[in-house]
């Protein structure tokens, strides 16, 4: 009786410390992930502190937790919260390692199938909703992690609990899960020719060139700007997207951050079962893990990560007072990157605005700025969904780097002269696309990302026929873009605004995929239109002009057969 009373004791401990641990939580998961200040430390701090706790403690008392009711499900609820804790951290910090701790937690999760309804003879309800919400998170994670035999995995059984949900349950609809396992197809769908391939992130071995260093030294003499913060979104209708992660948003996310070497998301460890023994889960992550582990996962040789800002489906109002909490925050040898992706609304005012390469100090121009704003939100809530070029001109105030995709977004070159203290540095896409949109995404932001896929892509080669020669197509995409960024480097006249930003690895890559892109446009184009080029403010030096980068396109057409797919060359 002794030990049963004291069994029971532990339980009425355990559940004082979930409900203390699941406020602590409430407060953190509702910060703005956008938060930089101490409050954020110090409420994360405070969460983990209460997880660790909990978490330390079941594991001492599981076996006799157990004997008192203690359900499965319910440690998977605690180790859900911590993998949520350290996805949550990660969107905050850019720091690889509270990734690979979700990973690993929600890892932990699927293979004890904490969630399934073992034991139970029926399927409950809540749980099978638990357990739909816990996949659909740790696809995100898996899709971030790149992990692509994780994703497949995933993707077939939220297909399947989706499947036995309607068949358990033929009262309730289900068509929030339906749709998102829609969503979920088209989302893979759009990458599905490129799977398996490099990592979109920063890969310091394959995307530095240390040919280039010499050129790039000198540029560390005069002002140096480094991109610490990022603020990215994207708002387009019928856009592919997976929960609340678009695909444009998800590439450039991941474009915006280091490769790591040699970590590796896995843990192998023993832990009780619920009689009491030893269970091995050798060479998969089991329950028992160091809720502590990210500081055993950090790669001391990663350099930092600039911090992002992903904002999903937002108000104009949303995307200001965002910009403006993390300017508030800037410091003083920092650059802000902007990136928005949206529809452009050309009728805005019932008028087309049609020349967008007007004079800066024309009537026309200022019309211009007033009536070609991007739309950002669905059809019917009228003005409050227009965000203009002159919404963003005071937060020139510090430096910016906008990148603006939208077929309005030739407009935002208005914004040059017009700055509040720094001159805003500008790459913008072009009017009008040769690629749909709607099936894989914005083809500038592909370019931006991926060049190589995209320019796949925009020839239309199939995955049968590239496979073979794209190890030989990507060394010759890396030996244009090497010759690029010494051209770029050692060009005389460069402004300003691009000098102080090429020392920083994730921003030059970025400048010098547009030059490429600009150049692959510019050959591919039927029709030798302004409105399919892209446009970067101020200009970049007539030495890495749409011309200039030609004879590195015929090359890398002619590694995949595809020359008489670019006009100019025929």
């Amino acid at each position: 009786m002794a030990s049963d009373a004291t069994s029971v004791d532990l339980y009425r401990e355990f559940r004082s410390l979930v409900e203390r641990a699941d406020r602590k939580f409430a407060r953190v998961r509702d910060l703005p992930p956008y938060l930089r200040g101490p409050h954020h430390l110090l409420y994360h701090r405070k969460v983990f502190k209460a997880y660790t706790k909990l978490w330390d403690f079941q594991q001492r008392y599981r076996t006799k937790l157990v004997a008192s009711g203690l359900r499965r499900c319910e440690i998977g609820e605690v180790a859900s919260r911590i993998g949520q804790l350290y996805y949550g951290q990660y969107m905050r910090t850019g720091e690889w390692r509270f990734l690979l701790g979700a990973y690993v937690f929600y890892e932990a999760i699927l293979e004890r199938g904490y969630f399934e309804k073992g034991e139970a003879k029926k399927l409950d309800q809540a749980l099978r909703f638990k357990e739909l919400r816990f996949v659909a998170r740790f696809l995100v994670v898996a899709l971030l992690v790149n992990r692509p035999e994780a994703v497949r995995v995933l993707s077939e059984r939220l297909k399947s609990l989706v499947d036995e949900s309607k068949a358990a349950y033929p009262e309730m609809s289900f068509k929030e899960w339906k749709q998102i396992v829609h969503e979920l197809n088209r989302f893979l769908n759009a990458d599905k020719e490129f799977e398996n391939l490099r990592s979109l992130r920063f890969n310091i071995s394959f995307d530095s060139y240390p040919n280039s260093i010499p050129f790039i030294a000198p540029f560390y003499m005069k002002r140096v700007l480094r991109l610490r913060d990022a603020v990215l979104t994207s708002y387009h209708r019928n856009e592919v997207k997976f929960t609340e992660l678009t695909i444009d948003a998800f590439r450039m996310f991941q474009c915006l951050e280091y490769e790591p070497s040699g970590s590796q998301p896995s843990s192998a460890t023993k832990e009780p079962a619920e009689n009491g023994t030893l269970s091995d889960y050798s060479g998969v992550a089991s329950g028992l893990i160091d809720v502590n582990l990210a500081a055993d996962l950090a790669d001391p040789n990663m350099p930092l990560n600039p911090r992002k800002a992903v904002i999903y489906h937002p108000t104009v109002s949303h995307v200001i007072s965002v910009v403006a909490s993390i300017c508030e925050e800037l410091s003083s040898d920092s650059v802000l990157l902007l990136y928005i992706s949206a529809s452009g609304d050309h009728s805005f005012g019932h008028k087309k605005v049609n020349n967008f390469f007007v004079r800066k100090d024309s009537k026309t121009d200022a019309h211009a700025c007033s009536e070609s704003p991007v739309w950002l939100g669905p059809r019917g809530n009228g003005g409050m969904n227009y965000l203009f070029p002159e919404d963003l001109v005071p937060f020139t105030r510090i430096p910016l780097f906008l990148i603006v995709d939208s077929g309005n977004s030739h407009a935002f070159k208005v914004i040059h002269g017009a700055e509040r203290g720094e001159p805003a540095a500008m790459l913008l896409s072009p009017s009008a696309s040769p690629s749909d949109s709607t099936r894989s995404g914005s083809l500038f932001t592909y370019f931006l990302t991926a060049p190589l896929q995209a320019f796949c892509h925009l020839v239309g080669l199939s995955s049968e026929f590239y496979a073979a020669v794209y190890s030989e197509a990507e060394q010759v995409l890396s030996s244009a873009l090497a010759e690029i960024e010494e051209m770029l480097c050692t060009s005389k006249g460069i402004n300003s605004v691009w000098a102080q930003v090429l020392p920083d690895p994730f921003l030059r890559r970025l400048i010098l995929r547009f030059i490429f892109c600009r150049g692959v446009l510019h050959n591919y184009s039927k029709e030798k239109d302004n409105a399919y080029l892209p446009v970067c403010v101020p200009s970049l030096p007539e030495a890495v002009s749409p011309t200039s980068v030609t004879s590195h396109v015929l090359l890398l057409a002619e590694k995949l057969e595809v020359v008489d797919r670019f006009p100019s060359f025929r």
